[in-house]
């Protein structure tokens, strides 16, 4: 107990003896520090569901105008997102109501995209939406509610119960068919946006890229394109061949008396997983930009997001070990764009010619760097 004792006082000693700031740093009263700190959390919940917003109103489009794609995974849309502070993530509770005029006691609409049903209804940001035929909405997981609601009562016409500074009107909604799968928008610096197949997740990184909605569209496109195609079980699907490959030679090692550890195995698995992964990326670019076609996006200079992708991130120029580099997504989408606009020129649907690019063609169009 002594030793300890001593080996804190040597520590205190050692700290009070170390290199500190020289100069004089003027005092911060702990009240100004609190009142600047609820500007700034304002300001940031007023940007980030703004942001949502936007991405919420791209999701619709391309959700709705892309069903038949989504391998019978529908739900009925109206394209309205409600919260109360308390159905919200943690993180968005302080100052909420404040920020976003909610209310604790019921649903508030904080985002009605832009030609939905909700928005044919009449139904603006702002507004308290209390029941859906007679149903009273919960004040927590509100959003998660009125989603599994739709999901049940499907596309027949409903009728909302809203109040609108206290008078209170009752509305008839149309839900529209449309891929079911979520769509959020985090934050998040990466520019980045993914799909496990059971969500599509949206970083703020990349929508700050994407200058335009039908960027944007082009953005949640892919995603979507990813989960239509499959994309996520092939890549499974490969990743076993791999370990199943490398299994039978470590076992072959090991009938000639050497162990390699399940080297082969651990290699090979690795190794199916990037097989064609840059090709499914290009794939998804490729459906990704006729599903934002079909929502009714001009994709004219949607391909600069993939310039500005590269100037934000100069390696992904020149090296892709699971995506394209952006000069070939660059030019890729410009083709892709005229191939459409082609198409809508002579009255063809807007349906994807869906063949793999080969391995040969895609080495063929990536710097030597690129493939080593």
């Amino acid at each position: 107990m002594r030793s300890s004792l001593w080996c804190v006082a040597f520590v205190c000693v050692l700290l009070s003896a170390g290199c500190s700031p020289v100069s004089r740093l003027p005092a911060l009263s702990e009240d100004a520090i609190e009142a600047e700190k609820r500007i700034e959390q304002i300001a940031q919940i007023r940007k980030y569901f703004g942001e949502l917003h936007r991405v919420d109103t791209v999701a619709f489009r391309i959700r709705t105008a892309n069903r038949a794609d989504c391998r019978g995974w529908e739900s009925a849309q109206i394209g309205l997102y409600a919260v109360t502070p308390q159905s919200l993530p943690r993180k968005y509770r302080s100052y909420s109501r404040e920020a976003l005029d909610i209310t604790w006691a019921r649903p508030t609409v904080i985002s009605v995209a832009e030609g939905s049903p909700a928005a044919k209804a009449g139904i603006v940001a702002g507004d308290e939406i209390i029941a859906l035929d007679g149903e009273l909405i919960p004040v927590t997981s509100t959003a998660g509610w009125m989603a599994g609601w739709l999901k049940h009562h499907g596309p027949s016409p409903l009728q909302a119960n809203v109040r609108r500074d206290g008078d209170d009107r009752e509305v008839t909604i149309e839900p529209v068919m449309g891929c079911a799968i979520p769509i959020s928008y985090v934050t998040a610096d990466d520019t980045n946006a993914y799909t496990d197949d059971y969500k599509i997740v949206i970083n703020s990184g990349i929508v700050a890229l994407a200058k335009t909605d039908a960027q944007l569209a082009q953005i949640i496109g892919h995603e979507l394109a990813h989960a239509n195609l499959g994309h996520i079980d092939k890549q499974k699907f490969n990743q076993v061949l791999g370990w199943l490959g490398g299994t039978a030679i470590d076992a072959g090692f090991l009938s000639g008396g050497i162990s390699t550890g399940g080297a082969f195995g651990k290699q090979l698995e690795k190794a199916g997983i990037l097989a064609y992964s840059v090709n499914f990326e290009r794939e998804a670019d490729y459906v990704g930009s006729y599903y934002a076609a079909r929502a009714g996006y001009d994709l004219t200079g949607v391909e600069e997001v993939w310039r500005a992708l590269g100037l934000a991130h100069p390696d992904s120029i020149r090296l892709g070990k699971t995506h394209p580099i952006t000069p070939v997504r660059f030019l890729q989408i410009q083709k892709v764009a005229a191939e459409i606009a082609d198409k809508k020129r002579r009255n063809l649907p807007l349906v994807p010619d869906l063949k793999y690019v080969s391995a040969e063609q895609e080495a063929a169009e990536q710097p030597a760097e690129n493939n080593r």
